[in-house]
């Protein structure tokens, strides 16, 4: 396929240079030459260096000028005062690629970010790419390039797991970890500062890599977050892309008037990007390399159903436990299987699941076992577990699992040889034929599980952005203009009902009362119960000073409640200035929930829904998803809430109306779509009823960003430039 990146000058290149080459042992110039000579890179390289005239019995140069060949790739590891130099010449050579393995430039800030532009300058002048500064390099184990362009210490097996690391230190750890673990991987590529080439721009090219099937990701920071999503949602179709993300909390959390605002702490954005676009997200490095055992050596299970065979009660129960605590199911085993385990299993053994083959299970115990379990029609994959009792052979029992593993090779089997280490445990044989093996059953459970949700994930539909006909957007323009003339950084009460009614959703009648008797007026052209509600811009949290009056039944009720409102407002301790009643009806029966939306500084607007009440106060069961949402993705967010069985029904209770609130979020999304000024909203309660019954928006808030902002400001010259 053809190359319309410029990645092919960095993975596949013809021939390289290595500008700072050395002769001293232990020096990144040297062992840089070394990996790629030992690795039998399939070109010529040319090594650098002005004062020696051989490294390694290869010819040296003391520029890339002085080369008489082409270069397709160089590898810069001169200090920082001379990689600019360098970077220049190989413009001027017509070099098509560098991996800049020099350090010192944007990451320590001031001058070494200044020098980082001069960089980024010369690469954009000669259409250069560029891996780094500040990285560790880049490895192809294809055997037409043998690229070993890393200082590692050791060398890549060659497979399908492609491996992006933003950390160069981590990033040899992480290949040594591999080795040991015989994972094979197809590409290795540590980005350093991303000045050029980002990570979106390798899991793009990796997308149509047939060579690389699993995508493995550490990850520090993203550059372009909307691109990523994109790029993912629809690779992770193809195959799946596993990530961890350091960074994952902050010391001190930035007060926050909404809810939506309070409960999205740093780490709710990536969290969310991952869950929309299909990545896979893990805690650990370890993790990681648990799913890419599984990921890369085992096909995808068709369900959740699992069988558990052991040698031994105390794993086969934990097991269970894990299994069922990941959201698998432990299998029923059929009557057939059954009677088949029982013609070759001793009286001792427990024939349910999990299979308890006993302490005296040999290897044709777990031959024949798991050729049975894995043709029975209930079952989607198979945990294998082998304790190592003194009197068995570790090494004959893998070699039966491996055996029966292939009869059935569309189901997945994970192994967990527990207390057995180095030679003759059996576990490298088992790793060697592609059955990734663990030491407990905890990580194999949580390998599959991740493995059975990729399954769903990669069936699920895109969904699509829905455009409305019936909002009516000039109609709020005019009142953020106001807003933002004025200075004011939230919306009234008032004009937040507005701008709900204009984008189609829908609130209980109400109206701005000036008396008591102007209350009671309401009363006769609605239905009790009403609801009483204090408006000033000096109140937020209406319920905080007592500003909310609810469930007012009758006339003599109405007229209680109207007083206390006004008592409670007249003891605060600074009186308001100013302030309105509104009454409402009171909406009865259905469920409440929260929707929002907050602004994240990295990922931009990020929408929010979850139960309301203490649900959201307490439990905090919400759900976050990145700007803009799809329709597949406001039912994701609905239907994965923990409490979500409380809004299907339960006992006799009708489920309410998930399209009419599925429609309220997609609204909430255009809103803020049109209007990138908001920068938090609350609807809290929204009370969702059954199908054929209104869902409402009973309380709302709507904040923007301060008028000086650089948002805000982003805003108004869109604005100034649509009206041009």
């Amino acid at each position: 396929m053809k190359d319309d990146s410029g990645m092919d000058a960095i993975f596949r290149p013809k021939s390289i240079a290595v500008i700072g080459a050395s002769r001293k042992k232990g020096s990144i110039g040297r062992n840089i030459l070394h990996n790629l000579i030992e690795y039998e890179f399939n070109g010529p390289v040319f090594p650098i260096n002005p004062t020696a005239t051989v490294i390694h019995s290869i010819k040296c140069y003391p520029s890339v000028l002085d080369v008489p060949d082409d270069i397709d790739l160089a590898i810069i590891v001169v200090p920082k005062q001379l990689a600019i130099q360098a970077a220049e010449e190989c413009g001027r050579k017509g070099v098509k690629g560098i991996i800049m393995i020099t350090a010192g430039f944007k990451e320590v800030g001031g001058a070494g970010a200044k020098l980082e532009e001069q960089l980024e300058k010369i690469v954009r002048k000669y259409k250069m790419r560029l891996v780094g500064p500040n990285c560790m390099g880049v490895i192809n184990t294809h055997p037409d390039y043998s690229l070993d362009a890393t200082f590692a210490g050791v060398y890549a097996h060659p497979g399908n797991l492609g491996f992006l690391s933003q950390s160069g230190a981590l990033g040899a750890a992480i290949l040594e970890y591999a080795h040991d673990l015989n994972l094979g991987i197809s590409q290795f590529i540590s980005v350093g500062n991303k000045m050029d080439i980002s990570g979106n721009d390798v899991i793009r090219y990796w997308a149509d890599n047939e060579d690389t099937q699993v995508i493995l990701l550490y990850l520090e920071s993203f550059g372009n977050p909307r691109v990523f999503t994109q790029l993912a949602r629809e690779i992770v179709k193809r195959k799946p892309i596993i990530a961890v993300k350091s960074g994952r909390t902050r010391a001190g959390a930035i007060a926050a008037s909404s809810h939506t605002g309070a409960l999205a702490n740093l780490d709710v954005g990536t969290g969310a990007l991952f869950e929309q676009c299909g990545v896979l997200r893990v805690n650990t490095v370890e993790e990681l390399f648990d799913l890419a055992q599984a990921f890369s050596r085992q096909p995808i299970p068709k369900g959740k159903r699992t069988a558990i065979l052991t040698n031994a009660g105390g794993p086969g129960i934990m097991a269970t436990d894990s299994v069922v605590n990941v959201g698998l199911q432990m299998a029923e085993f059929s009557e057939s299987t059954i009677k088949k385990l029982k013609r070759f299993l001793v009286a001792e053994a427990s024939l349910s699941n999990p299979l308890d083959m006993i302490a005296s299970a040999n290897e044709e115990g777990y031959r024949k076992s798991l050729k049975i379990l894995l043709e029975d029609e209930n079952v989607d994959a198979v945990i294998v577990i082998f304790v190592h009792p003194v009197h068995i052979d570790a090494e004959g029992i893998a070699r039966a699992i491996i055996e029966s593993s292939r009869i059935q090779g569309d189901k997945p089997v994970l192994c967990v040889f527990m207390g057995a280490k180095g030679e003759g445990s059996g576990v490298r044989q088992l790793q060697v034929a592609g059955l990734p093996t663990y030491s407990f059953p905890e990580s194999a459970a949580m390998a599959l599980a991740a493995m059975e949700k990729y399954n769903r994930i990669r069936s699920r539909p895109l969904g699509n952005v829905k455009k409305f006909d019936d909002i009516h957007r000039n109609a709020v323009k005019v009142i953020f203009d106001r807003v933002i003339a004025e200075k004011r950084d939230r919306l009234y009460d008032l004009e937040v009902n507005k701008v709900l009614s204009a984008y189609g959703i829908a609130m209980p009648r109400f109206t701005v009362v000036k008396s008591l008797e102007d209350a009671v007026r309401f009363t006769e052209l609605t239905n009790y119960p009403v609801v009483l509600k204090v408006l000033s811009p000096e109140v937020i949290h209406k319920s905080d000073v007592g500003g909310v009056i609810v469930d007012l039944r009758n006339e003599a009720e109405l007229v209680r409640g109207y007083m206390r409102l006004q008592e409670n407002l007249s003891k605060l301790d600074t009186p308001l200035d100013d302030y309105q009643i509104m009454i409402q009806e009171m909406a009865k029966g259905g469920k409440e929930m929260i929707m929002g939306v907050t602004y994240d500084p990295h990922f931009g607007p990020l929408l929010m829904v979850g139960l309301g009440g203490i649900y959201v106060e307490i439990i905090k069961d919400v759900n976050f998803r990145i700007f803009p949402i799809t329709d597949s993705d406001a039912e994701d967010m609905i239907t994965s809430l923990k409490g979500y069985k409380l809004l299907t029904g339960v006992r006799g209770e009708k489920g309410v109306d998930l399209n009419a609130a599925v429609d309220t979020l997609q609204r909430i999304s255009c809103l803020v779509g049109d209007f990138p000024c908001i920068s938090e909203m609350d609807i809290n309660p929204f009370m969702a009823f059954p199908e054929g019954e209104l869902c409402l928006a009973l309380d709302s808030r709507i904040a923007l960003h301060p008028v000086d902002s650089v948002v805000m400001q982003n805003y108004l010259q869109s604005a100034s430039k649509s009206k041009s």
